[in-house]
């Protein structure tokens, strides 16, 4: 997060003593990124945040893959996912690599019975249908419809839900979650040309600070494993804290499309990137204004990427027969491009309403048992006239 926030109080100085009123001290933890060297906050808390009192269980939580070497284009329907009550057993990995897992969560009601860590990989959970509060150690946000959450490896939270239906898709990143580069001069500021700025994003608020000693189950995902964790005193016991890694919430709303008098690359919808894949939002927006402009994107070669798209709302005119909560699957090694019939629909058409999330991986994805249990089966041949 190229952006200085603070929450509560802290010392003026890093590393110094921080005094309770009542005598002792506050304890100081580093919560940091890539080493020391990359994005980091300091966070002071009531108790020390060390203290595991059992671990009370492990378990595998990997994907069970269906098709390691894939090469076939994909329909998921992902609303025929069955919604479950629990938060973590609603989450579905449909399509991983050793980069990142993708998938989709239903869940029913709000995470409240345990805590939950993901060890190894920053979260991205955008939300297609719902309306909530993410409460963190660090400060809680409130979300709904079309609101990405970025949630850095490390941070414990819970999420409440006002809402008993709730649809979200989700990426697990093993590589840290930022804003592209090209948008952010060498300070980390974005710049004019950028189709969103610091204005829009949506900060940790309302510190919550608990002062309890007890058991208090954390979940931890480390490795393809949960581990279910007791600590001794509510992690939720920051009284302050400052600095660059934490989470935080931008919707997809506050997108500011990009356009030209002929068809925009991809990239122009970027909105997240990593090292290893790139996440983009596809809003409304006006198509391109030559006079002999194609609106439909050009057939195109995944030379380097799987691609993945997250279709939310609207029609997107690529396509036919796409509904909300439908997720395609374009692999590398074959072109793909608008359906039969779609390029010559989209021609005089001045604007598009349409709501989608694209991610595209540099490794090829492979696919999971959960993806091919909503898996139409035709989706590949669809280009055949």
């Amino acid at each position: 997060m190229p952006l200085y926030h603070k929450l509560g109080t802290f010392p003026q100085k890093r590393h110094t003593q921080f005094e309770k009123p009542e005598g002792g001290f506050y304890y100081e933890q580093l919560f940091g990124t890539e080493g020391f060297h990359g994005n980091s906050a300091l966070l002071y808390h009531v108790h020390r945040p060390t203290q595991v009192k059992e671990i009370i269980k492990s378990y595998s939580v990997e994907p069970k893959i269906a098709i390691g070497k894939n090469i076939k284009s994909l329909l998921l329907k992902g609303f025929d996912l069955k919604a479950e009550d629990d938060f973590l057993d609603s989450r579905k990995a449909l399509l991983v690599n050793k980069d990142c897992t993708i998938g989709l969560a239903a869940p029913k009601k709000s995470l409240r019975q345990y805590f939950y860590k993901n060890a190894d990989a920053d979260e991205m959970i955008f939300i297609h249908k719902g309306k909530g509060k993410l409460r963190t150690m660090m400060g809680n946000i409130p979300f709904e419809y079309g609101d990405y959450l970025i949630i850095p490896r490390g941070i414990i939270y819970q999420i409440d839900f006002e809402t008993s239906i709730n649809r979200l898709l989700y990426v697990e990143s093993f590589a840290p979650i930022y804003t592209p580069k090209r948008y952010k001069n060498e300070s980390g500021q974005h710049l004019e040309h950028s189709p969103f700025c610091e204005r829009d994003f949506i900060l940790p608020n309302e510190l919550e600070t608990h002062d309890e000693k007890g058991d208090f189950l954390i979940k931890i995902k480390k490795e393809g494993t949960m581990h279910e964790v007791v600590y001794a005193t509510h992690p939720f016991d920051v009284v302050g804290w400052d600095g660059y890694n934490f989470p935080y919430g931008f919707s997809i709303h506050n997108f500011e499309p990009i356009t030209g008098r002929v068809h925009q690359p991809p990239p122009v919808h970027q909105t997240f990137e990593t090292s290893t894949f790139v996440i983009c939002s596809f809003v409304p927006r006006l198509y391109d204004y030559h006079p002999k402009a194609i609106p439909a994107p050009y057939n195109h070669s995944n030379v380097d990427s799987d691609e993945v798209l997250y279709y939310v709302d609207g029609d997107f005119m690529s396509r036919n027969n796409i509904e909300q909560g439908h997720i395609t699957l374009h692999p590398k090694g074959i072109p793909h491009g608008p359906a039969p019939g779609a390029m010559e629909r989209s021609i005089g058409h001045k604007e598009t309403h349409e709501l989608a999330v694209m991610v595209d991986t540099f490794r090829t994805l492979m696919v999971t048992e959960e993806a091919m249990g909503i898996d139409d089966g035709e989706y590949y041949k669809s280009w055949v006239e």
